[in-house]
């Protein structure tokens, strides 16, 4: 019967025989109906039993006859239990208002947050979940069911596609996704293709328009390439020019090149501090007696504490230093020269586009002064050459 639900109910208590006969008492126990459980006998032949609260109190006839009397060794059950907290009323009051407290806070809606890619703002989102009743620190039982509060919020968010609410505990998620609505298209007036630039022409390729020149023809700025004008003098309209013009052009650089570079690398050393976050100031609270480094680099790193996915102003944040060393690397006038061109080709392709082809590049003049090589290079370029002009 020992830790069976029936005997922690009623309460139960561990009890030694002391003097009278122990084999008398067990045959008057077992006539009466008594139950006794794990009865045992210690090295000194004393009787050890378990016996519950109500059969406990109807053992005073049966020791008086035996001529023994009993020793509590423990107590057991919900009673006892009971009994130990009146005695701690203090702590018996809180607990009840604290289980209390977080049944009514967990009745709240702490957390609203809006999920997918939507072109909707997130505040006409929430402005419309608020109409319809789901905000923070709504009673969760007042709200409708998650499938109405998605067909009401559809019917207040025409410009979506689907919008999905899932409620879990006292967290609402809102997914909204938008309807694929087509592009919308600026309005095009007739217009030429004319050369933005003096250059050689390689391509053309005329959507639409009349071309006005032709391969290996050179161009001056502002001269019409595709024609926006179709027909003759007399019977003619305006189109929209569209087409890829592609052409030679010449850019001169000056490129001061460094015979001596500076490198950063990390040593391996490092060392962590960390801060304890209250609002929007930070105590450190570990790594004091830290080196100086010369020269490093720190990472940070935030973690905020969180209560029911609401964000709470309080928090760690990590800082992890890193020692670096700068590395001095001295180079040849070759490699100083051809360091100086590759950066001037990676500044060709970022001006003129990834479809700039470098065709030559002529080093015009070449010398060293000051720890640098200064250089002066033509590059010519196979780009493309059309801008817009409106036809007035």
């Amino acid at each position: 019967m020992k830790g069976s639900w029936v005997a922690m109910l009623r309460g139960y208590v561990w009890v030694k025989l002391i003097g009278g006969e122990p084999e008398s008492f067990l045959n008057a126990a077992t006539k009466e109906g008594i139950s006794l459980w794990n009865i045992s006998f210690t090295k000194s032949g004393e009787l050890n039993f378990g016996v519950s609260v109500p059969d406990f109190f109807k053992l005073k006839p049966l020791l008086r006859l035996n001529g023994s009397r009993t020793r509590i060794l423990s107590k057991h059950g919900l009673p006892f239990r009971m009994e130990r907290l009146s005695r701690r009323k203090t702590f018996a009051v809180g607990m009840i208002v604290f289980v209390a407290a977080l049944f009514i806070l967990s009745t709240f809606i702490w957390n609203v947050k809006v999920e997918g890619n939507s072109a909707i703002p997130e505040e006409k989102i929430l402005q419309a979940a608020k109409a319809e009743g789901i905000y923070s620190m709504q009673w969760s039982f007042r709200m409708q069911d998650a499938a109405s509060l998605s067909q009401r919020l559809a019917l207040r968010l025409p410009d979506a596609a689907w919008v999905g609410v899932d409620k879990r505990g006292t967290s609402i998620t809102i997914t909204v996704i938008d309807s694929t609505k087509p592009d919308k298209k600026p309005l095009e007036g007739p217009r030429h293709l004319v050369a933005k630039t003096d250059a050689v022409i390689t391509r053309i390729v005329a959507e639409s328009g009349r071309p006005k020149v032709e391969r290996n023809d050179r161009v001056r700025k502002g001269d019409v390439l595709i024609s926006g004008i179709i027909g003759d003098e007399t019977n003619f309209k305006t189109v929209v020019s569209k087409g890829k013009v592609m052409g030679l052009v010449w850019h001169e650089y000056r490129i001061a090149s460094p015979l001596a570079t500076k490198t950063k690398n990390f040593t391996g050393v490092s060392q962590d501090r960390k801060y304890l976050i209250i609002g929007n100031r930070a105590l450190q609270i570990s790594g004091y007696k830290g080196e100086e480094y010369g020269s490093s680099l720190t990472r940070t790193s935030v973690q905020r504490t969180r209560l029911w996915n609401r964000m709470l102003p309080f928090g760690t944040m990590t800082e992890h230093e890193l020692e670096v060393t700068e590395i001095e690397s001295e180079l040849t006038p070759t490699e100083a020269k051809e360091a100086g061109l590759a950066q001037a080709r990676a500044e060709i392709k970022v001006k003129w586009g990834q479809d700039a082809t470098i065709k030559a590049e002529n080093i015009l003049h070449e010398h060293t002064e000051n720890g640098k090589v200064m250089l002066t290079v033509l590059f010519e370029v196979e780009q493309s050459i059309e801008m817009e002009r409106p036809i007035g």
